[in-house]
């Protein structure tokens, strides 16, 4: 975001809603008005264009609404329903909404029974938060029935002016995933498309076929990474094969393919990252393996492999080990000494291009616990508990070296009652879950999981991690000392800062003041590096701000 006092910009412009509601070292708060008491939750920061803001609010379970703000005051100028347009008859399901440079569109999906067909479509919302009547068909999905239907996933190009969506399903009779990649301009147009259907032999032992990750860059090139895994059992070897499949704009998007091999290590998960340098970096956990062949399942550390997109060519996968520090901070000096590894219950959420080339990696230490339900038939109410605790930081070098680790110490969890017809995670329809970290439905934000997690500041080689934090917790750096949050309405926000060496340095306010609006780390808007547009709340209190990391 601009780099600018909020506060004196405020007072030169007369406005008079902005007011300064925190500061902790360099990261300052400053809100608009409060928001109306409308019982709409605003669940997501859809971006800010011409003057205006857009969010999208959930009320009750399902109901949504596109809210637009005046981008200086903050003040709300409308809130609309969002109805989708039918398709054939049918009612449309709301998926997700995007601003496309200044075209904002609400996309939507339906499952035609009859033909097997499930179609996604856009509607182009205007400036006044209206949708319009005639929506945009971006997939005629076919599939093999409607529990197998699968997903869509989305992505944003980095300038936020292209969209990337993916479709997954399965057909289980033919053995076989099918996956449909394509790329839309800011008018829903397509640039790019390319279906596959995949066949493949699990009769090997230990075997998972994956799609990992998906990514577009700064040029509009589309990259999909597919991981199969099994053991030989003869070689007494753990086999890994990544598919690197490349589409670019500038070859006319003709499928280019890069593989890697890996023996003797067990990939757990991983991530791509398309870098300014156009190299394409994938990163992930991985675990030892047993002279059996077998995985043992926990991590041993963090891999990266780089891609040349200039060359298609990669370099050797670099396999780094958490440090001793780190472990001792995760496992305790005990575990740590007799070499143990880490619990696989970390999910990257961010990974981070350096000034210089590296990378941050940050995982979140995530679980969803699933309670006991209680009612009656398909209306039985089911508590899930969300958990989102320490993040490890794992700093790469260019050349995918190990840097620096440490650890952001902090406890978290909230828990929601959902109904368990509508209750399911990403997977349960005969899809492939893309990507590792947990995504919480946007049915269950505006209830408390919104307040887990961190907001990452990334600036001059300092990483900066805002949270949201127990006041007991106040000036407390060691893992082990650390209280849980509590309930989150009470929260204090606190600040850690990571230097270029990995040493912490952690901020608290300096008064914590009673009744203080709560950040929702959940829900925020990256504007630059270091400006942001956030949602703070107390109960039935929200108010819109901005949030500058000042020089």
């Amino acid at each position: 975001m601009k780099k600018i006092n909020l506060f004196l910009f405020a007072f030169v412009l007369g406005i008079q809603f902005l007011v300064a509601q925190n500061k902790i070292d360099k990261v300052s708060l400053t809100y608009g008005e409060e928001l109306a008491d409308d019982k709409q939750k605003i669940v997501k920061i859809v971006g800010e264009s011409n003057n205006k803001i857009f969010a999208l609010a959930i009320k009750g379970k399902d109901d949504y609404f596109i809210k637009i703000f005046e981008s200086g005051s903050m003040k709300l100028i409308s809130s609309n329903p969002i109805v989708i347009p039918q398709i054939s008859d049918k009612e449309v399901d709301f998926e997700e909404i995007f601003l496309l440079n200044d075209n904002l569109y609400v996309i939507g999906s339906v499952y035609n029974k009859k033909d097997k067909i499930f179609n996604l479509v856009a509607t182009q919302v205007s400036d006044k938060g209206v949708l319009s009547k005639s929506p945009v068909v971006l997939f005629d999905a076919e599939v093999a029935k409607k529990s197998s239907r699968g997903d869509f996933y989305f992505k944003l190009s980095p300038d936020e002016g292209a969209l990337l969506v993916m479709h997954t399903s399965l057909f289980s009779k033919e053995d076989a995933v099918k996956y449909e990649v394509k790329l839309f301009d800011d008018k829903m147009g397509t640039l790019f498309s390319n279906t596959e259907k995949v066949k493949f032999d699990d009769s090997k032992k230990d075997y998972e076929f994956t799609i990992s990750d998906f990514e577009v860059n700064f040029q509009d090139d589309v990259f999909l990474v597919v991981n199969e895994s099994y053991r030989d059992s003869k070689k007494k070897e753990q086999i890994e094969k990544f598919e690197i499949q490349a589409f670019k704009r500038n070859n006319g998007y003709k499928k280019e393919i890069v593989n890697i091999d890996i023996k003797g290590k067990e990939i757990i998960n991983c991530k791509m990252i398309s870098t300014n340098k156009n190299t394409l970096k994938i990163v992930g956990f991985y675990s030892s393996v047993r002279e059996n062949g077998k995985a043992n399942k926990e991590l041993k550390g963090v891999y990266n492999a780089t891609v040349d997109l200039n060359t298609n060519s990669s370099n050797a996968v670099k396999f780094n080990e958490f440090d001793y520090a780190t472990k001792v901070k995760l496992l305790g000096e005990r575990r740590a000494k007799k070499g143990k590894d880490v619990k696989p219950y970390y999910n990257i959420t961010t990974i981070i291009e350096k000034n210089d080339g590296g990378l941050i990696i940050l995982s979140e230490f995530q679980f969803v616990y699933v309670g006991q339900s209680s009612g009656i038939g398909p209306l039985a109410a089911t508590p899930v508990t969300y958990t989102k605790n320490e993040i490890i930081i794992t700093s790469l070098k260019e050349d995918g070296t190990f840097e620096w680790g440490n650890v952001l110490p902090k406890e978290q969890s909230a828990t929601v009652t959902t109904l368990s017809i509508g209750f399911g995670f990403a997977g349960g329809n005969g899809s492939f879950a893309v990507g590792g970290a947990i995504q919480i439905p946007l049915t269950q934000l505006g209830k408390g999981p919104e307040y887990l997690g961190a907001i990452p500041i990334y600036k001059d080689g300092v990483l900066n991690l805002l949270f949201n934090d127990n006041v007991k917790n106040k000036g407390i750096t060691n893992i082990d000392d650390i209280r849980s949050l509590g309930n989150y309405n009470n929260a204090v926000p606190a600040l850690f800062i990571f230097d270029s060496n990995g040493n912490i340095t952690r901020k608290d306010p300096e008064e914590v003041i009673k009744n203080e609006l709560v950040l929702r780390p959940g829900v925020y808007y990256r504007k630059t590096n270091k400006e942001f547009i956030v949602y703070s709340s107390r109960k039935s209190k929200d108010k819109l701000g901005r949030m500058i990391l000042e020089d």
